[in-house]
């Protein structure tokens, strides 16, 4: 437990900014609803490398259509900490 302590508040270091969309997983649960329609509407597979080949095409699309195009969190804000922190050790 106290070798993963500090991974887990890492969070707390972000930008207030990024708060709401650090809490939630609602990109992650978006995703997952879209790949199980897909696999509802196809039934059943022949076997498990179908399934998987039906998944990586739909992630593929969202990556280079709309949905991957959007920003989620403003990486800007992360860069300058960075710079600040940086300052400071040096």
């Amino acid at each position: 437990m106290r070798d993963g302590f500090a991974e887990t508040l890492a969070y707390t270091e972000f930008p207030p900014e990024h708060g709401r969309r650090i809490r939630t997983n609602n990109g992650i649960e978006r995703i997952n609803r879209e790949i199980r329609r897909r696999t509802r509407v196809v039934g059943t597979f022949p076997d498990g490398n179908s399934a998987l080949m039906l998944v990586t095409a739909r992630l593929k699309y969202i990556v280079e259509h709309e949905w991957g195009k959007r920003r989620y969190l403003d990486m800007s804000m992360l860069e300058e900490m960075d710079e600040v922190s940086k300052k400071a050790e040096g």
